[in-house]
């Protein structure tokens, strides 16, 4: 666990492709403006990581809902279910369908109904012109991405990234960037629009989160960003995928 924010902690995990390529994953852990807390995303805490939550938040009692964000992030459910039992389980449709033995709070985190209900501590924001669950469970591009407002802090799963070198070679290529999922091509709406919608919510996110000071991404790593550094690369992300957008509107529209 890493406290980034004095109202926001990281955990960060272990998540193997094939049970060998290391990819890791993470959930959040932020103080609300009452006092008590939510988690973001879910995952199975070692020992001291979950003692040190529960000492956080008065043994879970204080934890108001844990918040699944992404519908292809399922596995570790049940088990933060089990460790919070009193807590709220929100995911979206896919959660419910796939681990239909949590007690699922009916509300989806994909409808703006449930997310007004942490207006005050969250904002959201979900991609435009791509699927949100698409049919090729490879395809993990659409999510719920979550703005902390105390701190600024962004969490988001699959949907942006943060692109670093790996091991050693961090310390001599160039600083992590943050960049957009490879699979977008494959994601963008099978329609006229889609590509255009895309780029008008890339540059409407980071207009409106200019102020980030950190993203927090489940499979790479916690970028710290300098003043405007947000805004900076979200737009160089979108720049990087004008040929995908382009292609998608040569056949489209």
């Amino acid at each position: 666990m890493k406290q980034l924010h004095h109202d926001f902690w990281n955990f960060r995990g272990s998540f193997k492709t094939a049970k060998v390529i290391e990819i890791g994953t993470h959930m959040s852990l932020l103080r609300r403006a009452n006092g008590r807390f939510l988690v973001l995303d879910s995952y199975g805490l070692a020992d001291d990581d979950l003692a040190q939550l529960l000492a956080l938040t008065g043994g879970g009692a204080q934890v108001d809902a844990v918040i699944n964000l992404h519908p292809f992030h399922t596995i570790h459910c049940t088990a933060l279910s089990d460790a919070l039992p009193q807590a709220r389980m929100i995911g979206t449709a896919r959660h419910h369908t796939e681990v239909p033995e949590i007690a699922w709070d009916p509300a989806l985190i994909e409808h703006a109904s449930t997310q007004a209900d942490f207006a005050e501590d969250l904002e959201f924001s979900i991609p435009a012109g791509v699927d949100f669950i698409s049919a090729d469970e490879k395809v993990h591009v659409g999510s719920v991405i979550a703005r902390h407002r105390a701190s600024g802090i962004v969490h988001v799963d699959d949907t942006i990234n943060v692109w670093m070198a790996p091991g050693i070679l961090s310390a001599v290529l160039p600083e992590p960037k943050l960049g957009f999922h490879p699979m977008l091509p494959k994601a963008l709406e099978k329609r006229a629009g889609a590509a255009d919608d895309y780029a008008r919510w890339a540059r409407d996110l980071a207009r409106d989160w200019a102020g980030t000071p950190i993203v927090c991404a489940a499979h790479s790593a916690v970028r710290e960003l300098p003043p405007g550094g947000f805004a900076t690369e979200i737009l160089a992300a979108l720049d990087k995928v004008e040929d995908t957008l382009a292609d998608h509107r040569k056949e489209y529209g």
